[in-house]
């Protein structure tokens, strides 16, 4: 009987170590992928900001004032095409 019980317990305690190592893999990956999530969030901010940035720019330029340009944005940047912004973008650096 003592036998049988020591069985049980080393089999729970090699159970209990797999299923350790397995979360701490788990928590290993899932951090992992949080940082990549992290990393192309920051990416897809600085898009968008660069993007809201460009058109507000260009309505400040053909005489929108700053207030309305900054309003008026909001709804165009979701809409324009990135050939538009890039088009934007060169009109804005024109010398």
């Amino acid at each position: 009987m003592i036998d049988r019980q020591l069985e049980r317990w080393v089999e729970a305690r090699a159970e209990h170590h797999k299923a350790t190592q397995h979360l701490r893999r788990a928590q290993a990956e899932l951090d992992g992928a949080a940082s990549e999530l992290a990393t192309a969030g920051q990416a897809l901010a600085d898009r968008v900001r660069t993007r809201h940035r460009t058109v507000v720019d260009l309505l400040i330029a053909v005489g929108v004032p700053t207030e309305a340009a900054e309003s008026d944005a909001e709804g165009i940047e979701h809409h324009v095409s990135d050939q538009t912004l890039q088009a934007f973008q060169r009109f804005l650096t024109k010398p």
